[in-house]
C-alpha cells in the first residue's frame, strides 16, 4: 500500500467519524435490528447526452440513472436535489425528470475543496437547462416549508451523520426514492442511511463505484 493511499484512508476515517454524533449513533444501534445493505449491479449504462465538462465526484453515476430509474419503477415527473455545487449531478437528474429543483447554498463547506461563492457561475452554467429550477438556501430551511413530494431526491451535502441523517429522514418522508453520494467514502453518510432505513422501513441498496451511492426505497 503506498503512502498516497494511506494518507487518503486517513483523510477519509477523520472526515466521516471525528464527530460525536456519528459516535452516538454507533452506540445506540447496538443490539438494534441490522439493516441490511444489498449490492447494486446496474444491468445497464448508457450516459444522457449533454452533460456538462466539469469536474465532479460524481462523474460515472450518470450512466446508471436509467437503469435505476427503471430497476425500482421511479417515476419521473419531480426530482428534488440538495447538494449542486458546479451542476454535474443535476444536469445528469434534469436528462431524465420533467423538473429538477436544486438546493445550495453554493459556497462549498468543509468536505468540499471550493470555499467560494460559486452560484452565479452555476446558474450561468444551467441557463440552457429549462426545466433546473436553482434555489439559494441551507437545506434547513428548505424543510422547513416544504411539505410536497417527489419521485427522488439526491443529498450530497456536508457528509456528517448529524447532517445527512436529518436531510435524508425528511427526504425518505417526502419522495419514493432517495440517493445519497459518498457512502463509500464517508462512513457516517452509509451510518446515517442505515439509520434511515432502520427507522422508515426502506430498503438500502449500494452502488460501490463513485465514492459510492446510496439508494433508499
Amino acid at each position: 500500500m503506498t503512502l498516497e493511499v494511506l494518507r487518503s484512508a486517513a483523510h477519509w476515517f477523520y472526515a466521516s467519524t471525528y464527530e460525536l454524533e456519528y459516535w452516538k449513533a454507533v452506540l445506540a444501534s447496538l443490539g438494534t435490528r441490522k439493516v441490511p445493505i444489498t449490492g447494486y449491479v446496474p444491468r445497464s449504462r448508457k450516459s444522457p447526452p449533454g452533460m456538462l465538462n466539469v469536474d465532479s465526484a460524481w462523474k460515472g453515476i450518470e450512466s446508471i440513472l436509467a437503469d435505476l430509474i427503471d430497476c425500482f419503477q421511479i417515476q419521473t415527473k419531480r426530482c428534488l436535489e440538495f447538494g449542486v455545487e458546479f451542476g454535474y449531478s443535476t444536469v445528469a437528474l434534469a436528462n431524465f425528470f420533467d423538473s429538477v429543483t436544486g438546493v445550495d447554498l453554493f459556497a462549498g463547506d468543509k468536505h468540499t475543496v471550493n470555499k467560494n461563492d460559486i452560484y452565479d457561475e452555476t446558474a450561468t452554467r444551467l441557463a440552457p437547462f429549462k426545466n433546473i429550477h436553482l434555489i439559494r438556501s441551507d437545506y434547513r430551511e428548505w424543510i422547513k416549508h416544504d411539505n410536497s413530494s417527489y419521485d427522488l431526491i439526491h443529498v450530497d451535502i456536508v457528509h456528517t451523520y448529524a447532517d445527512t441523517f436529518a436531510c435524508g429522514l425528511w427526504s425518505a418522508r417526502h419522495a419514493q426514492c432517495v440517493i445519497f453520494h459518498d457512502t463509500d467514502s464517508f462512513w457516517a453518510v452509509k451510518k446515517a442511511v442505515v439509520d434511515i432505513a432502520r427507522e422508515t422501513g426502506k430498503s438500502v441498496y449500494n452502488f460501490r463505484e463513485c465514492n459510492g451511492l446510496g439508494i433508499l426505497i
